[in-house]
């Protein structure tokens, strides 16, 4: 990491810890040692980031971020160390909304080979709601009715 961007990660570091009310500004507030304390890191790791001599460490971000309000994630790319696209968020890995899985889709997530696939699908859809129709192209068979329907 060159200076600047450790300047500037540090100078957004300081705007949230004065947000959250830690005094890091006069000698005697005790904000550094505050923050250490409740984030249980050592009061030096936040000296030196203030200071502009370190980054921080995976734990010692880890550990501060939630006291700050944000993730560790952000605290991450902030800092340098990875990329928005190294550290997809969660929503972006997911399927669009109108995406229904097939029980195949459910058989591939939990790693049944494709030799098992039907039989699979047959046990599964043993334990379904009986009123749940197979859409177009669904390959669940029909779920088992008893003698009284």
């Amino acid at each position: 990491m060159n200076t600047q961007g450790l300047d500037e990660f540090a100078g957004w570091v300081e705007n949230l810890m004065r947000r959250r009310g830690y005094d890091i500004d006069s000698p005697r507030g005790g904000g550094k040692s505050r923050i250490a304390d409740e984030a249980g890191v050592h009061r030096a790791a936040v000296t030196r980031l203030l200071q502009r001599q370190s980054m921080p460490d995976l734990e010692t971000m880890r550990r501060i971020a939630p006291l700050l309000g944000v993730s560790v994630r952000d605290m991450l790319i902030r800092s340098g160390r990875v990329t928005p696209e190294e550290l997809p968020l969660a929503a972006d890995l997911l399927p669009p909304s109108d995406w229904q899985p097939t029980m195949e889709d459910f058989a591939r997530w939990l790693g049944v080979p494709d030799e098992r696939m039907g039989v699979f699908v047959k046990v599964v859809s043993q334990f379904l709601e009986p009123d749940a129709a197979p859409e177009a192209g669904d390959s669940r068979p029909e779920p088992r009715r008893s003698a009284r329907d």
